[in-house]
């Protein structure tokens, strides 16, 4: 082959590749956006159960469509504290039988049916573009991704084909099982998925290429790429917590041992390949796919009873200072940002634990207030700028989410926006507390013991109220709503109640008129704290 062949060669692969890839990427985005909330769904399955983590990954990996995007989510779930290790080391393992899909998708090039699927390019485009619900678009560009996958592969093998004697005796002569191990580890590490050096693979075997001798050769490249597709978990844990680190340690641990073993069995059974699926399968494309199936389904019934060991292992290796670090306390993970249904279940995780920094604000607030204890205004305006600051992380995570989501996403993005406005306003409140025992201490304001206990009945029912609302965050239980409506009605019928008391104590001269606008102002901010919760209640779940 003369160097303007090789040169030829190498585009038309590099063009087969991109269009390969861009057809993976259509189809994993738009498959990901049209199953918003399925997506959800598994993840929030994960238990302690073994069997349904490996589920979990083997399903969402098959949905997504890339076991590194599986992989670095469930980092990112690590990171956070939603799933411990254990769950992680069952779904990682999981994730890497799902992500056998696309290689078996790949195998289908080898039978001729496949030459009309690439049709579905031009079907799904015209979908894409006549379409008027985003539903319907995003099917279309699903549909011209499976199709773009098909003609990438197609373009690859005929890049392959044209010039297949000289690129024949390329390959023949790497017969070392070492290089060739580690050539589908550098491969895989380079593009970051090992779904498409399968697919370059089993482009070359529909094309007629064989790797060495054509015996076991190809299978040490395969054991390779699952080692290499751990870099981008890795990559994504180095500014993570210690438990994310140990999270893809494990999935390095584990596909490593998996392919150290199956190596060493290739390598003392040379006729391995054509022993078993050569003899089991015509196609030499779907005998590659099928041993990926197999070597990782394999793996996981080996390694599945010892995840304890998994995870002791890396938490002995991955301790020093990070065994002592605090807890992650944000639920917000750029992982997430792969998966715009995740991405919205963790920001609304986030809005209930800011909500209950501005509560825990006003309580302290109210507390100085009664007591009349400006020692207690300090620690309110730490847990104030705390809540400013978790609101302005929320509100960067909220742009981030908004310039990749679809237009669906939208309301559910605009919402949160809307309920982050209403919990600051709860922390604007516990600021106003914060002023009316500044200024009754100042200014020597007293308030009668039945004033006192008047204010308590109505923070009660606010606390009571903040429950509720609370619970609607979490179950997202519409049928709370009649309960938050009516305990907020009794939140105004009391601010009414009270002013009206003590207009009649002025009267009676009972109270002093200089507490009148500290008492009316106060009243009247726990009365807007409930109509704030109310607001936040609705646009949870209407």
């Amino acid at each position: 082959m003369t160097l303007g062949g090789l040169a030829l060669f190498f585009v038309r692969l590099l063009a087969g590749t991109g269009v390969f890839l861009v057809g993976v990427h259509l189809l994993t985005a738009n498959i990901e956006q049209l199953a918003t909330g399925k997506l959800k769904e598994l993840f929030g399955k994960t238990a302690d159960k073994r069997l349904v983590n490996v589920g979990v990954g083997a399903a969402a990996t098959a949905l997504i469509q890339s076991s590194g995007v599986t992989t670095v989510l469930i980092v990112g779930f690590v990171n956070v504290g939603v799933m411990n290790l254990y769950q992680a080391a069952a779904m990682i393992m999981g994730a890497n039988i799902g992500t056998t899909v696309t290689a078996q998708i790949a195998a289908l090039s080898a039978f001729p049916i496949t030459t009309y699927i690439q049709v579905l390019v031009f079907v799904g485009i015209m979908l894409s573009m006549i379409g008027k619900e985003d539903t319907q678009k995003k099917l279309g560009l699903l549909l011209a991704g499976l199709g773009l996958i098909f003609i990438g592969l197609a373009l690859m093998s005929d890049a392959m084909k044209a010039d297949r004697d000289a690129i024949q005796s390329l390959f023949t002569v790497v017969r070392n099982p070492l290089l060739l191990f580690f050539i589908g580890i550098f491969l895989t590490a380079l593009v970051q998925s090992s779904s498409a050096t399968t697919s370059i693979i089993i482009a070359m075997s529909v094309a007629g290429l064989t790797v060495g001798t054509g015996g076991n050769e190809v299978l040490y490249i395969i054991l390779g790429t699952n080692i290499g597709s751990c870099v981008t978990a890795l990559m994504s844990s180095f500014t993570a917590g210690a438990n994310a680190r140990r999270a893809s340690f494990i999935h390095l641990m584990f596909n490593t041992l998996g392919s150290g073993i199956f190596f060493l069995v290739l390598a003392f059974w040379p006729g391995f390949m054509a022993s078993t699926f050569g003899r089991w399968f015509p196609e030499t494309a779907t005998q590659i796919a099928m041993f990926h199936t197999f070597f990782n389904v394999t793996c996981t019934v080996l390694f599945l009873p010892l995840c304890g060991w998994f995870v002791r292992v890396s938490e002995q290796l991955i301790r020093e200072r990070e065994v002592r670090e605090e807890p992650q306390e944000t639920y917000l993970d750029e992982r997430m940002l792969a998966s715009t249904s995740l991405a919205i279940s963790q920001l609304e995780k986030e809005m209930v634990r800011l909500s209950d920094t501005a509560m825990e604000a006003f309580r302290t607030g109210y507390r100085s207030f009664q007591d009349r204890d400006k020692e207690l205004i300090a620690p309110t305006q730490k847990l104030i700028d705390r809540a400013g600051g978790v609101e302005q992380a929320v509100v960067n995570y909220l742009i981030r989410l908004a310039a990749q989501s679809k237009l669906s996403d939208e309301r559910d993005i605009s919402r949160l926006h809307g309920s982050l406005a209403d919990i600051m306003r709860i922390a604007e409140i516990a600021d106003n507390l914060t002023k009316y025992t500044r200024a009754s201490v100042d200014r020597n304001l007293d308030f009668s013991q039945s004033v006192r206990q008047e204010l308590d009945g109505m923070t009660q029912r606010v606390e009571e109220l903040y429950g509720l609302t609370r619970r609607v965050m979490v179950e997202k239980d519409a049928g709370l709503l009649g309960e938050v409506d009516r305990v907020e009605n009794d939140v105004d019928t009391l601010r009414k109640r009270l002013i009206e008391s003590h207009i009649e104590r002025l009267n009676q001269g009972a109270c002093s008129a200089a507490s009148s606008g500290v008492f009316i102002n106060l009243v009247s901010n726990l009365e807007r704290l409930g109509d704030h919760l109310t607001y936040i209640a609705h646009s949870t779940v209407e």
